[in-house]
C-alpha cells in the first residue's frame, strides 16, 4: 500500500521543487511547526536522499511571544525524526520598518539568507501554500499596487522555493495526520490585528460563501496568470530600458562631436552630453512610442536606478514622470524620493541626485 494521497501530494511537489539541484548539494526547509511547513519538513526528509541531496532545517525565533524559544527548540528536535540534518534555531530581532508583519518578515528572511549562506546550502525552501497564494493576491488587490502585486508569490525565486503552491492548507494537515505529526498553531495566525488573518479568517470565506467554493483556487490561477504577464512585460521593459540608455549616449556623444566641430566645447552639457556617472539618461524617442504598461515599468526601473528605493517609489511618481514624455509642454523636473529629480532636456529624460 502506497502513502496516503495527501502525503504523495506533498511528495510529489517536493520532488519536482528538488529538481535541477546538483547531486550532493544541501536543500534547507524553514519551518515553523506549522503544518504547512511540517508536511513539506517531512516531504523533503523522504525525498532530499531519494534524489541525491541532502536536506535540513532551520526555524526562525522571532521572540515576539512567550515560549517562542522552547517552541523552536521543538521543531530543531523534530529534524532527526524526519531525517534532516542540519537543524538550527534562529534568534532574530524583529525591528518596527513597515509595521509589525513587514519587520517580522524581513527580519526572517534575513536570518534564512545568513544561515543558508554559512551551510552552503543550494536553496531553501518555504511552506506557502495555494491558500496563502490567494491571501497574496487579495491583499494585491486591495492596494492596487499593479500586474506584479497580483502575480502573488513564485515557487520560485533566486535561494528560494515553494514548493507547496498548488496544494491546499487542507491537503498539509491532511498529510500531518497521516504521518502522526502534531502541527502547531501559531497564535499570531488567529490575530485578527494582522491584516493577512483578517484576509484569512474573513474575507475568504464570505468569498467562498457568496461566490461558492474554489475562490482560493481561482484567485491562484489568477496569479500564475498575472505572473506570466508581469514576466513578459518586465523583460520588454528591461530590453527597453537599455536601449533608451544606449540611444541617449550616443545622441551626447554626437552632441559632444558637434560641439568640437563648431569649437564650442561649453555647449556639450546644454546638449546634453554631459552626464555624471550616478544619472539616468534614457532617449525620449526610444520611450515615447512604447505602450504605458511597458514604458512605466523603464521609468520605475530608471528612478530606481538613480537611487530612489523601490517600495518608496509610487505610482503617482512614475505617472508624474510619463507626463515628461507623453505631456510634454516645458515643464519643471518631477521630484523622486531621495533626491533624486526627473528632468527633459533636449530628447533626453534625465534622472539624478540633486547636488548637497
Amino acid at each position: 500500500m502506497g502513502p496516503h494521497p495527501a502525503v504523495a501530494d506533498v511528495r510529489r511537489a517536493v520532488r519536482a521543487a528538488l529538481a535541477g539541484l546538483p547531486s550532493g548539494s544541501l536543500a534547507l526547509v524553514a519551518a515553523s511547526g506549522g503544518a504547512d511547513s511540517l508536511a513539506l519538513a517531512a516531504a523533503a526528509g523522504f525525498e532530499a536522499p531519494r534524489t541525491g541531496l541532502a536536506a535540513g532545517l532551520l526555524t526562525v525565533d522571532h521572540g515576539l511571544q512567550e515560549g517562542s524559544a522552547a517552541q523552536a527548540a521543538t521543531v530543531v528536535r523534530l529534524a532527526s525524526r524526519l531525517g534532516l540534518d542540519p537543524a538550527e534555531a534562529l534568534r532574530v530581532e524583529v525591528g518596527r520598518t513597515g509595521g509589525p508583519e513587514a519587520a517580522a518578515r524581513d527580519a526572517r528572511y534575513a536570518a534564512l539568507e545568513g544561515a543558508a549562506e554559512r551551510l552552503g546550502a543550494a536553496a531553501v525552501l518555504l511552506g506557502h501554500t495555494r491558500d496563502d497564494q490567494a491571501e497574496t493576491v487579495l491583499l494585491g488587490l486591495a492596494r492596487g499596487s499593479g500586474t506584479r502585486s497580483l502575480s502573488g508569490m513564485s515557487a520560485e525565486s533566486g535561494l528560494y522555493r515553494r514548493p507547496l503552491l498548488e496544494l491546499s492548507r487542507a491537503t498539509t494537515r491532511a498529510a500531518c495526520a497521516a504521518l502522526g505529526l502534531d502541527p502547531w498553531d501559531d497564535p499570531h495566525n488567529a490575530d485578527p490585528r494582522f491584516t493577512r488573518v483578517r484576509v484569512r479568517e474573513r474575507v475568504l470565506p464570505v468569498l467562498e460563501g457568496e461566490l461558492g467554493p474554489g475562490v482560493a483556487e481561482a484567485l491562484a490561477r489568477t496569479a500564475r496568470q498575472c505572473r506570466e504577464d508581469a514576466d513578459a512585460l518586465d523583460a520588454w521593459a528591461e530590453s527597453a530600458f537599455a536601449s533608451a540608455q544606449e540611444a541617449a549616449r550616443e545622441a551626447a556623444r554626437e552632441a559632444a562631436r558637434e560641439a568640437a566641430r563648431e569649437a564650442a566645447q561649453d555647449a556639450a552639457p546644454e546638449a546634453g552630453g554631459d552626464f555624471a556617472h550616478s544619472d539616468i539618461a534614457l532617449a525620449v524617442a526610444e520611450l515615447a512610442g512604447l505602450p504605458g504598461a511597458v514604458r512605466r515599468r523603464v521609468l520605475r526601473r530608471a528612478a530606481v536606478a538613480a537611487g530612489s528605493p523601490a517600495g518608496s517609489v509610487s505610482s503617482a511618481h512614475i505617472l508624474a514622470v510619463d507626463r515628461l514624455l507623453t505631456d510634454w509642454r516645458g515643464q519643471r523636473g518631477i521630484d523622486l524620493p531621495a533626491g533624486v529629480v526627473a528632468v527633459r532636456r533636449y530628447g533626453t529624460l534625465i534622472l539624478a541626485r540633486k547636488p548637497g
